[in-house]
């Protein structure tokens, strides 16, 4: 039973880590459409959408890597 548990761990670290680093790209190719270089023009900062791509993807991406390489 405790193997099972430890390969469903490493399955959901796999999927996790791709899944941030597919929020991770679409939030960069997000921040260079014509809307997001109008509003970081504008106000300064990135948009809202962006920002939320970028933060889930990199806490996915963390966690999955942890769930991937602990022991």
């Amino acid at each position: 039973m405790a193997q099972s548990q430890a390969e469903m761990m490493k399955i959901a670290g796999i999927v996790l880590a791709i899944v941030g680093i597919g929020l991770l790209i679409w939030g960069f190719q997000m921040s260079g459409s014509i809307g997001s270089e109008l509003t970081e023009g504008v106000t300064g900062a990135k948009p809202d959408a962006v920002m939320i791509r970028y933060i889930a993807g990199a806490a996915s991406l963390v966690v999955g890597l942890y769930l991937l390489f602990r022991k």
